[in-house]
């Protein structure tokens, strides 16, 4: 079986690197929602050939960050509908992830970096630094996202997140957002902490109910 694998081409690796370039800025809003993407521009801005952009855009197709128009792709733009269906499916995933983050015993180094995390997102909230408070949230979701044991579901749960990434880049300027975040995130660590699987559980599922309505009414789509 192993004779049969073929070298890996650098084309593919090009490809690859397309990828995450272009994956990272629609996760975080720096390609806004409804922006058409154009192979030959994108191209020409990378510095690659069409190819490489053509996998990427396809790739990210593949996963519902882009869609497919004709033969271009554009980001689309999210309704009210598409945000429920996200959540829905987050509310199915992260709260059973979270449990066996927390059934598995958090260690003392990954316990120290999720506290930290924590003090850095309320140190950001309190200086109203809305990047700062976004790049401890993601250090403090990886933390404990890297204790859950199956990998699967560490990549469902990432995928759908990506989904409503720009929400957040978006709204976690708003300091009554970045308070109900918060909230959620001292609920998470305190479960972590005491490796307590159902408190993880029910933890998440409030955070992810109250994080939902805070981007959705910051959002615009429904009164706050």
């Amino acid at each position: 079986m192993v004779a049969s694998l073929k070298p890996v081409t650098r084309a593919r690796a090009l490809s690859d690197q397309v990828y995450r370039a272009l994956r990272s800025n629609v996760t975080n809003g720096q390609i806004l929602p409804g922006a058409r993407l154009q192979e030959v521009q994108l191209a020409e801005h990378l510095g690659v050939s069409r190819t490489p952009v053509r996998e990427a855009l396809t790739r990210l197709a593949s996963e519902g960050l882009v869609t497919a128009e004709g033969r271009s792709f554009a980001v689309p733009e999210l309704a009210l509908a598409d945000v429920d269906d996200t959540y829905e499916m987050r509310a199915l995933l992260e709260p059973e992830a979270l449990r066996r983050a927390a059934e598995g015993a958090p260690d003392a180094r990954t316990r120290a970096v999720i506290v930290q995390a924590l003090a850095d997102a309320i140190s950001a909230d309190r200086s109203a630094d809305g990047a700062a408070f976004a790049a401890a949230n993601a250090r403090f979701r990886c933390a404990w996202l890297a204790l859950v044991p199956n990998l699967r579901l560490v990549r469902a749960v990432e995928l759908y997140a990506d989904h409503v990434q720009h929400l957040r880049s978006l709204t976690l300027n708003d300091a009554k957002v970045r308070k109900i975040v918060l909230r959620g995130m001292r609920a998470i660590a305190r479960a972590l902490a005491s490796a307590d699987g159902d408190a993880a559980v029910a933890a998440m599922r409030e955070h992810l109910q109250q994080a939902r309505r805070a981007f959705v009414a910051a959002i615009g789509f429904e009164p706050s």
